[in-house]
């Protein structure tokens, strides 16, 4: 199932062990390489390191009252995890990201993305489309495997193709009208010529 990330900006994180909020997301930390999350950075009074991560794989449920874990226990140190210590210190924020075509064409500005629930790897980019092109289109839904690659300044995607061109078809008969021929009938008038 698709879920907006949106929808996880500032959630509550809660504990099944104490029925209470702990914290609240504040970023995703997201790993460029495999555009997926790895992590939720947490912010809130009852935290008693700073700062602190959730793990995804610690997340037992997401339901209405936000990302339901077991305990405070659950919540580390960026350097707990080697792995998410790496993807943490990239600092890479996905949103506001430019994004190109193979042609360096410009094609917009990433407002926004959704993600898988189960994994949370990240499935479609939310593009604003520049000025001059967003007559037609002004939000553009890019999967991920339209993604080539992943850069510090911007997202690379592919270039559009036309497949294949197909000729206009010539008529191959021509349709000629009766009621328009190019010598008139005489019209017959009635009178009699002597």
């Amino acid at each position: 199932m698709l879920i907006s990330a949106e929808r996880f900006d500032n959630a509550p994180v809660m504990s099944l062990q104490t029925g209470s909020e702990l914290a609240r997301t504040s970023r995703a930390v997201i790993d460029p390489r495999s555009l997926s999350i790895v992590a939720y950075e947490l912010e809130g009074p009852t935290l008693d390191q700073s700062p602190s991560l959730l793990r995804i794989a610690d997340v037992r449920e997401i339901g209405p009252l936000g990302l339901i874990i077991d305990s405070a226990d659950e919540l580390i140190m960026p350097g707990d995890v080697l792995k998410i210590k790496e993807v943490y210190e990239f600092q890479f924020a996905l949103v506001g990201k430019q994004v190109i075509d193979e042609k360096k064409h410009k094609v917009g500005k990433v407002i926004g993305y959704t993600l898988e629930a189960g994994n949370f790897v990240i499935q479609q980019l939310r593009v604003r489309r520049p000025l001059l092109k967003s007559f037609g289109d002004t939000e553009l839904l890019i999967h991920r495997s339209q993604i080539v690659r992943v850069t510090d300044e911007h997202i690379v995607v592919k270039t559009p193709e036309i497949r294949h061109k197909e000729p206009v078809v010539q008529p191959q008969a021509t349709f000629e009208n009766p009621f328009r021929k190019a010598h008139p009938a005489a019209e017959a008038d009635g009178s009699d010529s002597k």
